[in-house]
């Protein structure tokens, strides 16, 4: 009983009903049929019942069956009235249940489909003698038996009514227990099982109007019918889950392919690589929870979670992966791809309302939110479920610019934005929920190996292809004497301009690169300025200035930690990319004097994932000495006096 245990209070209460007025039903019926002397050839039907109970049907998506019994307790009830029909219903239950597997005896089920049945044929057979005013034949001479035209319409009543009884308490039962529409389960697997019905009324129809004759013999004609039947629903069925099946492996070829693509999007967003699988698995879970039970929106929400952030393909890398704080254009930018994606997507013909998920995902509670300023319940209910999870999974994720937050800390913050910016029952919901539907799987376990290589080869620091160049410098007493002259040669220079250039002369030898930077702190305006610069488009970048905290450079000295194969981009925007510099990595380390900040020492080189780890232990040797001979020329605090802001690059957002 402990399955019953575990079912819903409602549940549980409706079970104990229907099985409670089964019971009363078949005790009624076998005290009637007892003190009635029921005929003898009641028994032949219900030894026909148990034999062909014993040949049943599996209906396909559900766990129910049907058989060609149905024919003999039709004609039970026609020939000797409702309790006999009842009776000979329960005998069809009975062997059904016989032939289950052990495992599929649950009790409470085994009793519930005993007493549907029962209540169901008792009910509508009483129904049918009360509107027909008919007695049950076997209450007739046997010359004298009704017309057949007298029982065709009650006939026709009798069976619906039996038919819509049977099949609702069942869907009412199912819905229960699955947590989904009992009108769903109805109308899409027991609307069509009237046939079943209909047929097997037929059959009984034609026992009872050669009911003087009803003997052995006449089997000969019924049985062929019977096994016509059988034979119909069973082709019929298998060709139903054939269909069912296939359906099942489109739909799951369908979200693969969904899926697949939107994981080719994450991986083009570095900082946010895995995102969409956990956001898909909170959103879906979290949707059940707050007791959505419409497929069609489950399947929406669960495409939307994997394509929301779809319209990313629109927003420039360096914006993505920026290591810092959005500037209030870059802010615009970003937020174009809610209406991007849903743009994108409306191309498509979904099946269920993706689109208007992944435009309003972003939409407050308040109305503050973007494209449309949606407010209150007018923001799509998938949407405000997506917003919810969305923020909670960036927040417990890690970013360049901060760590991951543990989740009591940023459910802290979901609910301080409950009723502002997220719908309060979403939030009083998941809160309550998240460890339940949280997902089980990491990132590594559930990414193809092919999206696990894109994401890979575009994260900030890259696993490095060593040459054998690199080889011979690692530990090389190359590289030993190369830093040695480096520190005697910036011993004797007092100007810092011809510092710089020994430095990068002496760097270029361990480190290839194309173009070195020197990003010179300026305390006043609390930005770097591009100071000393060697190689290939210096002119271009002279004079360059990148707040703290943005861009790449502004990024490593906020952090002041190194990074590796970042792409040059994040600090020139699309002109890294221009047949002037050409440029594909960079490697990027803070000038710190002391505890003081001097700046940042930035390479760049056109080759993809130029740089190695070798390399970055070099530049980090380097940056004291460096940062010692910068130090002399950065701007003091109480300097008046701007410097001159040389050449900026074209398209680049003004963020001074």
């Amino acid at each position: 009983m402990q399955e019953f245990r575990n079912l819903r209070p409602l549940a549980r209460i409706y079970i104990a009903v229907v099985v409670s007025l089964g019971a009363a039903t078949v005790t009624y019926s076998v005290e009637t049929l007892y003190f009635n002397h029921i005929d003898t050839q009641w028994f032949i039907l219900a030894a026909l019942t148990l034999l062909t109970g014993s040949f049943t049907v599996k209906v396909p998506s559900i766990n129910a069956s049907i058989s060609v019994s149905e024919t003999f307790v039709f004609a039970s009830v026609l020939i000797f009235g409702p309790a006999a029909g009842a009776v000979t219903v329960l005998l069809e239950c009975l062997i059904i249940v016989f032939w289950m597997k052990p495992g599929g005896r649950v009790l409470y089920r085994v009793l519930f489909n005993t007493a549907a049945p029962a209540i169901s044929i008792w009910v509508s057979g009483s129904v049918f003698f009360l509107v027909s005013g008919l007695k049950p034949y076997s209450q007739y001479p046997r010359d004298h038996l009704p017309p057949l035209e007298l029982l065709f319409l009650p006939l026709i009543l009798f069976t619906a009514l039996y038919f819509l009884l049977n099949s609702w308490l069942v869907a009412f039962a199912l819905g229960f227990e699955n947590k989904r529409s009992p009108r769903e389960i109805w109308v899409r697997n027991f609307i069509w099982l009237s046939v079943s019905y209909f047929s097997g009324a037929s059959v009984a129809a034609l026992i009872v109007t050669y009911h003087q004759k009803f003997d052995l013999t006449s089997l000969v004609i019924i049985v062929p019918l019977l096994v016509v039947s059988y034979l119909t629903f069973k082709l019929a069925m298998g060709r139903v889950e054939d269909a069912g099946n296939h359906l099942v492996q489109l739909n799951k070829l369908y979200l693969s392919t969904i899926e697949t693509l939107a994981m080719a999007i994450d991986a083009k967003d570095q900082v946010t690589h895995g995102h969409i699988r956990r956001v898909q698995t909170y959103a879906t879970g979290l949707a059940r929870e707050i007791g959505i039970r419409d497929d069609s929106m489950l399947k929406a929400i669960e495409a939307a979670a994997l394509l929301h952030d779809m319209g990313k393909l629109a927003v420039p890398e360096y914006i993505l992966n920026k290591p810092g704080k959005l500037s209030v254009a870059e802010f615009e930018k970003m937020k174009l791809h809610a209406s991007v994606g849903a743009d994108i997507l409306s191309a498509i013909n979904f099946p269920y309302p993706v689109v208007p998920i992944v435009r309003h995902h972003h939409e407050s509670w308040d109305g503050k939110g973007y494209p449309a300023g949606l407010r209150g319940t007018d923001i799509p209910i998938g949407a405000r479920i997506l917003a919810v999870v969305d923020c909670f999974d960036a927040l417990t994720s890690d970013r360049p610019y901060r760590p991951r937050l543990s989740d009591s800390d940023a459910l802290a913050i979901l609910n301080q934005r409950r009723g502002t910016m997220y719908d309060p029952l979403v939030v009083d919901t998941f809160v309550r929920v998240h460890d339940k539907i949280a997902p089980e799987f990491t990132t590594d376990e559930t990414l193809p190996s092919v999206l696990d290589d894109i994401a890979t080869a575009r994260k900030h620091v890259l696993t490095p292809v060593v040459s054998p160049v690199l080889d011979e410098i690692v530990a090389s007493a190359d590289e030993t004497l190369t830093l040695y002259e480096l520190a005697r040669d910036l011993s004797g220079q007092s100007n810092p301009s011809d510092a710089a250039d020994a430095i990068a002369n002496h760097v270029r030898r361990l480190i290839p690169h194309s173009l070195s930077v020197f990003y010179v702190l300026d305390e006043r305006t609390a930005e770097l300025e591009a100071r000393f610069i060697s190689g290939n488009g210096a002119s271009l970048i002279q004079g360059m200035r990148v707040p703290l905290g943005q861009r790449l450079s502004g990024w490593v000295a906020t952090n002041r930690q190194t990074i590796v194969n970042s792409d040059p981009v994040l600090d020139f925007g699309d002109a890294a990319r221009e047949h002037t510099l050409g440029l594909r990595s960079c490697l990027s380390t803070a000038l710190v004097f002391g505890d003081e900040l001097v700046g940042v020492l930035s390479l760049y080189s056109t080759e993809l994932s130029a740089f190695s780890e070798d390399h970055r232990r070099i530049i980090e040797g380097v940056a004291p000495q460096a940062a010692k001979s910068v130090r002399s020329v950065a701007p003091s605090k109480d300097k008046t006096s701007a410097l001159p802001i040389r050449k900026q690059f074209t398209g680049w957002p003004n963020v001074h």
